[in-house]
């Protein structure tokens, strides 16, 4: 707490602070001072240290640190808890730990990289480090286990909100769960549920975005913000906005309902009005049609060339050419 401390006065002014004053207002000597800078700088901040005139932040880490992603986040339920790494093989098998142990609602776990990160199916999410973010965050919806898609309709809706905030971009969903711009994979959404049969436990949201990966570091049909814009992107600064716009989004469904949500998720729609092709669960059944809407679940309603309407749930899709 005394390493916060001290960032907060020194981000609260801009120029030098002396030591002394700094000792006084935090009540520790100015030896304990001078070693919390250190461990500061240890950590990546650039902090100049001038005799006579005392401390000056200079700049901070491209980290995604706890204490940084709460300065001015003003959220009141989510990222409440903040648990960060530098790796883990899955934020989403760390975040199931946590569930496992009972770990409040707004819980969010980070990791500046990820082994084994996953996507939809088991596909792989390739996570390098201090490129991209990644993250999990637990929710307890008093809502049904059927219900908990919506989950991922709000989580996307919330990260083209915040890009577009932080970007000036237009960015959009492709069902169920991809963000993309020109085309090209930005960020991906993971929901698992932890459920019984008529009531949900936890819900974990789980969301990789690619900021400033590189082109070759890229799959196939992938983009990062980077190479969108043309200049490195501030990690934190996105990640703030996607928070404060998954609890406005959050919230407004808990105390409303879902109606606003889908308005929204249509709004950034680039499914619905395309001509689709979905591989179900089933490998057998391929289906084959329009995509007119969303229904309260989440689930797709595909417009088939019989004049049928198919409800799906989950599964691949590939937007055909127009």
């Amino acid at each position: 707490m005394v390493n916060q401390d001290i960032l907060r006065i020194l981000k609260s002014n801009l120029e030098h602070v002396s030591g002394e004053e700094i000792s006084s207002g935090l009540g520790i000597s100015r030896a304990a001072i001078w070693k919390h800078i250190q461990e500061l700088k240890d950590l990546g901040y650039d902090i100049a240290a001038v005799p006579h005139l005392g401390y000056k932040l200079l700049s901070s880490p491209d980290k995604l640190l706890p204490w940084e992603i709460k300065h001015n986040l003003k959220n009141r339920l989510i990222a409440r808890n903040i648990y960060y790494y530098e790796s883990l093989p899955s934020t989403m098998d760390k975040a199931a730990e946590f569930v496992s142990s009972n770990a409040p609602e707004g819980t969010l776990i980070i990791a500046e990289g990820q082994t084994k990160g996953r996507g939809r199916m088991g596909r792989a999410w390739v996570s390098p480090k201090y490129k991209g973010i990644y993250f999990s965050l637990i929710i307890k919806p008093k809502i049904l286990p059927q219900q908990a898609p919506v989950l991922t309709l709000i989580s996307a809706v919330a990260i083209c909100r915040a890009l577009k905030q932080q970007l000036g971009i237009e960015f959009q969903i492709k069902w169920p769960n991809d963000i993309l711009v020109n085309n090209k994979k930005i960020a991906g959404i993971l929901t698992e549920l932890s459920a019984e049969m008529d009531i949900v436990h936890a819900i974990i949201i789980g969301a990789g975005i690619n900021v400033n990966n590189t082109e070759a570091s890229l799959p196939d049909g992938g983009s990062s913000l980077k190479e969108i814009t043309g200049q490195k992107i501030n990690r934190l600064s996105i990640l703030q906005s996607i928070l404060r716009c998954f609890e406005k989004e959050y919230l407004q469904f808990l105390e409303q309902g879902v109606e606003l949500t889908l308005s929204d998720w249509r709004h950034f729609s680039l499914t619905l009005g395309r001509r689709v092709k979905l591989n179900t669960n089933d490998k057998r059944h391929q289906i084959i049609g329009e995509a007119v809407d969303i229904d309260s679940e989440g689930g797709l309603l595909v417009r088939l060339d019989s004049g049928l309407t198919e409800r799906v749930m989950a599964g691949d899709i590939i937007h055909c050419k127009r």
